[in-house]
């Protein structure tokens, strides 16, 4: 394999880029073993953790487009993860829950990251690993927090 430039390997956000890349496809290779993306995920995640959604206010929270949204929704209620329901106030409005054999897929899945992530970050020790993560967790948040003062499309 060809030597990266040293130039490129100098920037913090080109090695965050191409560790980004290599566990997005580590992730997506494991999902699509189970005929799923990292979307499903999300939405299972979200319904697990802050509890049903109407459709449209789950799309905003992951920024999902609402049209990719109504998709990831059609594939996990075809599969028997979510339900959905009308909002007897507004027909129009659709709320979305997760069921049992969605959490049960939402561990399967997290099992699965979790396989990923060990693979990408087996050159650590597990200090090395939780002070990465807090790291990450860090400019993550505050990457979130300037994202939302901009306002999110």
């Amino acid at each position: 394999m060809p030597e990266t430039p040293p130039t490129l390997t100098a920037l913090t956000p080109y090695l965050l880029s191409r560790v980004g890349k290599n566990a997005r496809g580590r992730v997506a290779a494991r999902l699509a073993g189970r005929d799923l993306r990292m979307w499903h995920m999300a939405v299972l995640a979200a319904l697990a953790d802050f509890g049903p959604h109407a459709q449209r206010e789950l799309a905003g929270r992951l920024s999902i487009d609402p049209s990719d949204m109504t998709k990831v929704v059609d594939d996990l209620a075809a599969l028997g993860h979510v339900e959905r329901t009308r909002d007897p106030r507004d027909r129009r409005r659709l709320t979305v829950a997760l069921n049992p054999a969605g959490a049960r897929e939402l561990a399967r899945l997290t099992d699965e990251v979790l396989a990923a992530q060990d693979e990408l970050l087996a050159p650590l020790t597990g200090q090395e690993r939780e002070r990465l993560h807090t790291l990450l967790d860090k400019v993550f948040r505050h990457a979130e927090a300037a994202e939302g003062d901009r306002g999110r499309p």
